[in-house]
């Protein structure tokens, strides 16, 4: 049996050289309903077409729909100049830090879905192309409300783009990370290791960053946070660690890094925000620049916080 398949493009519009033609055959005298069914158009088109035509193509030629004034709930002309300084002044901003500077500074009023609008349209974003779709389905995730009930800690290859000529190619730097889940505030080191006893030094250099030690820590199952019992059959020393200090230690499902994904989201962050900008000269130095962005990165307004920074999130747990 055959089928008419319907074609769904976009309508486009007619080409110039039809536009003359088609007014041109009906001012030679053409019924309207013989220049229509040759020229596959319309009434109302030949008819607004022959009210334009003076006998020069570009008379024919379609001009801008754009209104001739803004419309009244448009960025106004100051608030423009706002965004305009502040990107100037820090071309790597963030849109919530962008947001809050202008609504605590200037009195911008208006949403931050209305500013990133704004900013898609003149250029300050790239447009994300995506060519699939997961079929995975997301499970809820219960976060804890009070801040040491669980960290999450992971590791970072620092990209070798970061470091400058005079460091050898065979010198590798990584990042430890460990955020707190209900603050979202994070405590980053570098080392040029990753092995057990850097994790051990990492973990009493969190808790004396933090000030408490937290109930539970989650990690992957990298070497440097456990052994593969089958084949080692010694105990590792993060866990010798957790053990005498009363701390769980949460092994995540193997390949499954979005389960560990607080900090692995904040590892895209710092390639966003702090290693496409870095060139560091020393493991003193890397250690340096990042103790200056931590500072930053802690101080940078969340939506998932309600527009608060990790910090002030973290005072307004230990006030309740």
């Amino acid at each position: 049996m055959n089928s008419i398949t319907q074609n769904n493009t976009r309508y486009l519009p007619h080409e110039l050289k039809t536009r003359i033609y088609a007014v041109e055959t009906y001012r030679n005298g053409n019924s309207i309903q013989y220049v229509c069914r040759k020229y596959h158009i319309s009434r109302i088109s030949l008819w607004r077409w022959n009210k334009k035509y003076d006998g020069t193509p570009e008379s024919l030629i379609d001009c801008s729909h754009r209104p001739l004034s803004k419309h009244p709930n448009a960025q106004t002309d100051e608030e423009i100049k706002w965004i305009k300084d502040l990107i100037k002044r820090n071309p790597h901003i963030t849109l919530c830090e962008l947001w809050i500077k202008l609504k605590r500074n200037k009195g911008y009023s208006r949403h931050i879905v209305t500013l990133y609008r704004y900013l898609r349209k003149t250029g300050f974003y790239n447009q994300v192309l995506i060519s699939g779709t997961s079929k995975r389905q997301s499970k809820k995730y219960d976060t804890p409300k009070k801040i040491g009930v669980k960290w999450q800690i992971d590791v970072k290859f620092v990209p070798s783009e970061c470091k400058a000529n005079s460091l050898p190619d065979d010198i590798q730097f990584y990042q430890y990370t460990c955020i707190d889940e209900a603050s979202r505030e994070r405590f980053l080191y570098w080392y040029t290791e990753h092995t057990p006893q850097n994790t051990v030094d990492f973990i009493k250099k969190c808790i004396n960053y933090y000030e408490y030690k937290p109930e539970e820590i989650q990690t992957d199952n990298g070497i440097e946070f456990t052994y593969n019992m089958e084949k080692i059959k010694k105990i590792h020393p993060m866990d010798s660690f957790c053990i005498s200090n009363e701390i769980k230690h949460h092994k995540i499902r193997p390949r499954t890094p979005r389960h560990n994904g607080k900090v692995e989201r904040s590892h895209r962050n710092d390639n966003e925000r702090f290693y496409s900008f870095l060139t560091f000269y020393s493991l003193k130095d890397l250690r340096y620049q990042g103790k200056q962005y931590l500072k930053r990165s802690n101080n940078i307004p969340m939506q998932v916080l309600n527009y608060l920074t990790p910090v002030e999130m973290r005072n307004k747990l230990l006030n309740i």
